[in-house]
């Protein structure tokens, strides 16, 4: 008698699995490129929203810090890749991060990097040069303001939209530096209404040095930077830091490291 037919396991074919393909890169929240002595840096909104999160702050401070081992650049030009210079600071990250930390602690710490930030606009060695376009609303404007010279399109539109908001202007210690820059008349007039401002109004207060259509306000930026480029650059780091010395100098009392508390503060409290 036979053996009984015992069929043979036939083992299916396991595909290979597909290959993983590497995650896509997040944008840098910055575009920097040198040209001589000049570091053009440009904000890009495809990384934060044409708002200055935290990934901004910190991008921004370290290519400020890189500039002291940088002596040879000469002027820093700050612009914007998006639609919008900027629309101001990042108001959800608050809401996220008062929601973590109800107390408020991480909020002084973001509040405090915007501090340092337009600290270290002020000190570099570099003459910084804010090319402006768009919107340039609240933080934005604050950012400009502590550049030394400051171009913008005959279209740009500019507002201080805190008070509107439910919040003191409290971002960067930007109130004493806008009061010094514009004067206080016309700057407390500007936060209380909350209204918006257009370019030629901005170049009568001084918050605009130059205003040119935007097609040629690359040439403004460029009749600035080549003269600058040619400079004794021992004059113009020592001319940079008398001005930037008579400015605070202007400002006698600067409660500018209370501006972290000031906005934590309110933000903590019940409404």
């Amino acid at each position: 008698m036979s053996a009984p037919h015992t069929p043979t396991a036939v083992s299916a074919a396991v595909p290979e699995p597909a290959p993983r393909l590497p995650a896509p890169l997040a944008p840098a929240p910055l575009a920097v490129t040198r040209a001589g002595a000049v570091l053009h840096v440009r904000l890009n909104p495809d990384a934060q929203g044409d708002v200055l999160s935290t990934s901004v702050l910190d991008s921004l401070l370290a290519v400020l810090d890189g500039l002291y081992d940088q002596p040879d650049v000469r002027i820093l030009v700050l612009s914007s890749l998006g639609s919008d210079f900027c629309l101001g600071a990042d108001r959800r990250e608050y809401q996220d991060s008062l929601a973590a930390d109800p107390g408020g602690t991480s909020l002084r710490r973001i509040a405090d990097k915007a501090q340092r930030l337009c600290q270290a606009l002020e000190n570099t060695h570099a003459v910084t040069i804010a090319r402006l376009h768009g919107k340039v609303v609240g933080a934005g404007l604050a950012l400009a303001a502590y550049c030394d010279l400051r171009a913008g399109a005959d279209t740009c539109q500019f507002r201080m939209p805190e008070l509107g908001l439910g919040l003191a202007p409290a971002w960067g210690g930007a109130m004493g530096r806008l009061i010094t820059e514009a004067g206080a008349a016309r700057i407390r007039e500007l936060m209380l209404t909350c209204e918006t401002f257009d370019a030629a109004t901005a170049h009568r207060l001084g918050l605009l040095h130059k205003v040119a259509p935007l097609d040629s306000l690359d040439d403004t930026i460029t009749a600035w930077t080549r003269p600058l480029a040619r400079r004794s650059p021992q004059a113009l780091v020592l001319t940079k830091r008398m001005l930037a010395g008579y400015s605070k100098a202007a400002r006698t009392t600067d409660p500018a490291l209370l501006d972290s508390h000031l906005l934590a503060a309110q933000l903590t409290q019940p409404r």
